[in-house]
């Protein structure tokens, strides 16, 4: 879950006079001087003799540099819980997660036990190009040893990534193999693909997890609708839990595809920011065609938009649990030494009028970020009764159904979260890592046998005749979890499901990984319940 965040890019276009403001506002000490700013001085000249003060007269030698990047990040902090300062060191790395592609050499990776595990290849990709395999080893990067415990995701990424055309030579090591094998990789442009998986669930019923709205989950969509309506599918589940958002004109178009002309969107509006709105122009795909939206406490922004529309406008169910509750536009601005901010511009609204956004105290993140514990401890993940919203924030459809604003979107069905199985034992074995670890080893004594099982059904097969609760209770005893047999009981299902889904993402990616994980899920269950009815 690490790798999530809720750092949302939304753009969309500041007035001329918006812009020259925040220019004069955070553009670089340029003017001051201690004698001539007097009297009325502007805020940025204000910072600037003081930062000329303290480096002329302070008693010890400070990096005022350092200072100044700290003040801008104070300073954004003070707003509102979405506006935030990027460094300039940060913005390549926090920019390539929306944007269509990056360069690299093509791989997914995970560390364990200090090493670089490579877990997939990207097809076509570098990698895939001169030889690497998952299930290799990076120990070497241009012939320098990278192993150990300062090997970070950060620095992985770092080293692995470059421009493209370049060269970097790495050192692997390969199951089975005693000699280390050295590949000299070209990097190149490797997709970000948002669209985690599409695929018949049932007969006429295509499944599409969209994981985030980047530059091109648009496109993606369009491809995951033409290749299901290719094998049959007539009714659709999208799939957005856990999808914090992204770019605002993306979740608009997706929307499109499923709504009459004339329909509204999401409208949006601001102080230096006059009322834009987005409306259907009836040329969607699947204007006819039933669908459910899943949603759930890790939807926000974009995701909440397109829940938001298909939900005003009758359109189709949203099914699991109240969304996160960001309904807050930013802008990027881009500064002169490299650095941005990503700035909240306007506020976007549902169609019925409904603000999503939570509530917050400018300046009190601490709160804010307390907020989905303390939903967890109010118990409303498991039971909707726990929910209370007031009167004044309820809101009718377009066919006159009641919802609410005010702090996310809630689900036409409720589905709780299933604890039935939860115990201490299986907290740890997820908690450290023990599951992942030993689905990775397992794959990688099995690669050939795997590997000749073509489909995720005949891997779910296979596997089920193993002894993969007894070998995975072992192996977590060696990292000295002891075995607690009453609790493994109550957790085998669970725990067994685990295994296997992490198995086939090892064996088949994706592709694998969710048809095998959400073959049990509640919340995919139900819905595929509702489009069996009328």
């Amino acid at each position: 879950m690490n790798k999530k965040s809720f750092l949302l890019v939304l753009i969309i276009l500041l007035s001329i006079l918006g812009g020259l403001m925040l220019g004069n506002l955070l553009s670089n000490r340029a003017n001051g001087s201690i004698g001539s700013i007097l009297g009325n001085r502007s805020l940025h000249g204000k910072v600037d003799e003081l930062l000329s003060i303290i480096d002329a007269q302070y008693v010890d030698s400070v990096n005022t540099n350092d200072m100044t990047e700290e003040m801008m990040a104070d300073l954004i902090a003070k707003l509102d819980p979405h506006s935030v300062y990027i460094p300039a060191s940060d913005l390549e790395n926090v920019n390539s997660e929306l944007e269509g592609s990056f360069s690299g050499i093509g791989v997914q990776f995970n560390i364990q036990n200090d090493t670089i595990m490579i877990v997939a290849v990207v097809s076509g990709g570098p990698s895939e190009k001169v030889g690497l395999l998952a299930g290799d080893r990076i120990i070497k990067v241009n012939d320098s040893i990278f192993i150990g415990k300062n090997v970070t995701n950060e620095k992985v990424m770092k080293k692995l990534r470059g421009p493209e055309g370049s060269k970097v030579k790495l050192g692997i090591k390969r199951h089975g193999t005693r000699e280390i094998l050295y590949y000299s990789i070209t990097r190149g442009q490797i997709p970000v693909n948002s669209v985690d998986i599409a695929y018949m669930i049932e007969p006429q019923v295509g499944f599409i997890r969209v994981s985030k709205f980047a530059a091109t989950t648009y496109a993606e969509f369009l491809d995951a609708i033409s290749k299901l309506r290719n094998q049959g599918a007539k009714k659709y589940i999208v799939d957005l839990r856990e999808n914090s958002g992204g770019f605002m004109d993306q979740a608009i178009n997706m929307v499109n595809e499923f709504l009459p002309a004339g329909r509204m969107i999401v409208y949006s509006e601001g102080k230096a920011y006059p009322r834009s709105e987005a409306k259907s122009d009836g040329k969607g795909s699947c204007i006819n065609l039933p669908i459910v939206v899943l949603i759930d406490e890790f939807s926000a922004s974009a995701s909440e938009i397109f829940a938001g529309a298909i939900q005003d406008n009758d359109r189709g169910l949203i099914i699991g649990r109240r969304s996160f509750g960001k309904g807050l536009v930013q802008q990027q601005l881009d500064l002169s030494d490299g650095s941005a901010i990503r700035l909240t511009v306007a506020r976007y609204y549902t169609p019925s009028g409904r603000s999503i956004q939570k509530h917050y105290e400018r300046g009190n993140a601490k709160d804010y970020e307390m907020d989905m514990i303390n939903r967890y401890t109010h118990g409303e993940f498991d039971n909707k009764d726990s929910i209370h919203l007031a009167d004044s924030l309820k809101f009718k459809t377009v066919a006159g159904r009641t919802v609410f604003g005010g702090g996310g979107i809630m689900p036409d069905i409720f589905v709780a979260r299933d604890t039935t199985e939860f115990t201490p034992y299986l907290n740890k074995t997820v908690n450290y890592g023990y599951l992942y670890q030993f689905a990775f080893q397992y794959s990688d004594r099995n690669r050939a046998k795997l590997k000749s099982l073509k489909t995720w059904k005949s891997i779910d097969d296979y596997l089920n005749n193993q002894n993969l609760i007894t070998e995975f209770v072992s192996f977590a005893k060696t990292k000295g979890l002891a075995p607690n047999q009453a609790q493994i009981n109550i957790s085998k299902r669970f725990l067994l499901l685990q295994l296997k889904a992490y198995i086939t993402r090892n064996a088949m990616g994706d592709a694998g990984f969710y048809p095998m994980l959400y073959k049990e899920d509640k919340t995919v269950l139900r819905a595929l319940e509702q489009l069996k009815k009328k």
